[in-house]
């Protein structure tokens, strides 16, 4: 089956580069996804163009696909979902969650001359970054694309309620399931409540397990491919 990879803010395609190889010794067919604005050199891209990207290459793919989204990107996975609900067979979810309609993409950091730059790990210490040594924040950092800020603050909009019939696997890295699933309990995830067909995976990591446990997460799935 293709898997398509979108990373979330700040990385391109690169990013599943340690994933990538793996997949392929796993049977499948991984198409790292690099989003407009995230490393075509672009800093006028909007939200809609990266949505745009993720969909192009859905329907590019010969048959159904599942479609990851890490991080903020959860919600490029889901909104392909909602433009395309009978052309992916499953989204699976690193380390984020999807965003419900009206709300905007990620306008988490401060943003300077249209772009988000990436902030520095200071936000992201603790479980986000504890598996991740200097020298891999160093390489992480230098390599960072800041985020156009039309991307950053453009505003979700979900239409089809067909996407909640695409089963989710939310791959859970710095938290737990058990975690995940208190927080749908509590109402934060108000997307995800009402999917119909939702798993939960555990991967001993940090938020950027592509970098850290690559042949872990490649298994996680590609066995999201055959599970329903």
């Amino acid at each position: 089956m293709d898997i398509l990879l979108v990373a979330g803010l700040w990385l391109d395609g690169s990013a599943w580069d340690e994933v990538v190889p793996e997949l392929e010794a796993l049977g499948h067919r991984p198409v790292p996804i690099t989003l407009p604005g995230q490393g075509d050199g672009s800093t006028s891209a909007t939200l809609d163009d990266q949505v745009a990207a993720v969909i192009d290459a859905v329907d590019a793919a010969p048959g159904k696909v599942l479609v990851v989204g890490h991080s903020a990107a959860s919600s490029l996975a889901w909104l392909a979902a909602d433009a395309r609900p009978q052309r992916v067979a499953k989204v699976a979810l690193v380390g984020g969650f999807p965003s419900d309609d009206g709300s905007e993409y990620a306008d988490f950091f401060e943003t300077k001359d249209g772009v988000m730059p990436f902030p520095g790990w200071g936000p992201f210490e603790g479980a986000d970054s504890v598996d991740l040594d200097e020298e891999a924040k160093q390489r992480i950092a230098a390599a960072a694309i800041p985020v156009p800020e039309q991307v950053s603050k453009g505003v979700v909009r979900l239409r089809d309620e067909r996407r909640y019939d695409v089963p989710v696997v939310l791959v859970c890295p710095e938290y737990t399931p058990a975690q995940a699933k208190e927080l749908l309990d509590a109402g934060q995830l108000p997307e995800l409540s009402r999917v119909k067909h939702l798993e939960y995976a555990d991967i001993d990591s940090g938020h950027w397990p592509m970098f850290t446990k690559p042949a872990e997460l490649a298994r996680i799935l590609a066995a999201a491919t055959t599970e329903s």
